[in-house]
């Protein structure tokens, strides 16, 4: 199921670059990229991460089954919005994904509870991210039925989507994975992740209002930005910039918290009319998302495959995957600048590193053990 989310998650992103170029329209762009891609691949490493961060056995079937859910319903908003199925699908999908979201939540919280000793403070990252997706299908589904409210409230669902479900979980999850990646501990990140929650929450919720009230915007870009620039000078501080970029996988989570910051940074000039909307989701998309992904794929899909101790053939997928990892997010951030500015000839190189990351995840999957 891991595997299989992580292929599909690239395929989704090769998918959404194809959409781009035929013209389909943005938000079926970035439902292909992030419903049907990056949000059940989120779940299936919440689902591996959770029992970690509570030490506690492995998820039950029904819980490794809810990504496919939240696929399924991602599959239906993608069509609705391409065109392809009638507009009241989108309906049972946002309600598919509201019992996919409470049911996972109400199990994190029971694993939290059952924890042996004190949960890591990881989990309060992904409770809070599973609200704040909960808020944001909740908030379509409202404008769905309120249409005078339907631009603040998609906008209220789009923040509440990209920096709150996906950025909080990304955060809270990279400050476990930096470490794994580079076999290196981090003593201080359990701290930091205590005192950044408070700070990237309200953070979340100035964006998710700003559709309201304007003046929010630079509130919650100081607000989220500070937690990024307080994550990275904590990585370099720990593991140092050599380190870290000598590593294909260590160097694409580098690449993709900067490129976050990139798209904050973005969104604060659009929150203000100096830029219109879409290029702020293709930011999100190209300099975040595409070298988060691959960089947090590098370093799983080796374990996912290859479970248990580490082997030979684990190390060597591992090996496989990383390879061309600085060149990848290179091509990301590079492209990624490029279409943001409005500058087509950057889905070239974004393409490119989607490719060499799919070229290389083909290899790997070759391996045997």
């Amino acid at each position: 199921m891991l595997i299989y989310l992580g292929c599909s998650a690239v395929a989704a992103f090769a998918l959404a670059i194809g959409l781009t170029v035929a013209g389909a329209a943005p938000a079926a762009v970035a439902h292909a990229a992030f419903a049907l891609g990056a949000m059940p691949l989120i779940f299936a490493a919440m689902g591996h991460f959770v029992p970690v961060l509570t030490r506690s056995g492995g998820a039950e079937p029904a819980i490794h089954r809810l990504p496919l859910v939240l696929q399924a319903a991602g599959a239906v908003a993608v069509g609705v919005l391409a065109g392809a199925l009638p507009g009241w699908a989108l309906h049972p999908a946002i309600v598919a994904g509201l019992a996919a979201a409470a049911v996972f939540l109400g199990w994190q919280w029971r694993r939290g509870r059952a924890s042996l000793g004190r949960p890591h403070p990881g989990l309060g990252w992904y409770k809070a991210a599973l609200v704040c997706l909960l808020l944001a299908l909740a908030a379509i589904f409202a404008g769905l039925l309120w249409p005078a409210g339907y631009a603040a409230l998609r906008l209220a669902h789009l923040h509440l989507n990209t920096l709150g479900f996906i950025g909080l979980t990304a955060i809270g999850t990279l400050h476990v994975l930096m470490p794994t990646v580079l076999g290196q501990p981090d003593p201080l990140a359990a701290q930091r992740l205590r005192r950044q929650l408070p700070w990237a929450l309200g953070g979340v919720a100035a964006t998710a209002a700003a559709g309201l009230l304007a003046w929010l915007t630079p509130v919650g870009v100081l607000l989220v930005g500070g937690v990024l620039v307080d994550t990275v000078a904590g990585w370099l501080k720990t593991h140092g910039v050599r380190r870290i970029v000598g590593d294909g996988a260590a160097v694409a989570l580098l690449g993709a918290a900067l490129g976050l910051l990139a798209t904050v940074a973005t969104g604060f000039v659009h929150g203000f009319g100096g830029l219109p909307g879409r290029p702020a989701v293709t930011a999100f998309f190209t300099l975040f998302l595409l070298p988060l992904v691959t960089g947090a794929l590098s370093q799983l899909l080796p374990v996912w495959r290859f479970p248990g101790p580490a082997t030979p053939a684990r190390a060597r997928m591992r090996a496989t995957l990383v390879r061309f990892g600085a060149l990848r997010t290179g091509l990301f951030l590079v492209g990624g600048g490029l279409l943001s500015a409005g500058a087509t000839a950057g889905a070239a190189p974004v393409a490119a590193g989607v490719l060499l990351f799919a070229a290389m995840l083909l290899r790997g999957l070759r391996a045997r053990g």
